[in-house]
C-alpha cells in the first residue's frame, strides 16, 4: 500500500515502549497509531499557545 508517510526510526527506553504499547492496545490503535496521534496532540498544544509552526513545503520530503 502506498502511503505519502516519511518512515523514521525512534529510539525508546524499553520500559517507556511497553507503556506506550499498552496505552495503544486500551485505545485499539496500533503502537504507530499512538505515536503518531501524540506527536498530532503536542502540536495541537504548541501550536495553541504560541501559533501555528511554518513548514516550507520544499523542505517537507527533504528529510
Amino acid at each position: 500500500m502506498a502511503t505519502n508517510k516519511i518512515q523514521t526510526g525512534i529510539r525508546f527506553e524499553p520500559e517507556l515502549l511497553c507503556k506506550i504499547a499498552y496505552v495503544a492496545k486500551d485505545n485499539r490503535r496500533s503502537l504507530n497509531a499512538q505515536l503518531e496521534y501524540l506527536a498530532q496532540k503536542c502540536v495541537r498544544e504548541f501550536e495553541a499557545v504560541y501559533g501555528e509552526i511554518p513548514v516550507n513545503d520544499e523542505e517537507l520530503y527533504r528529510r
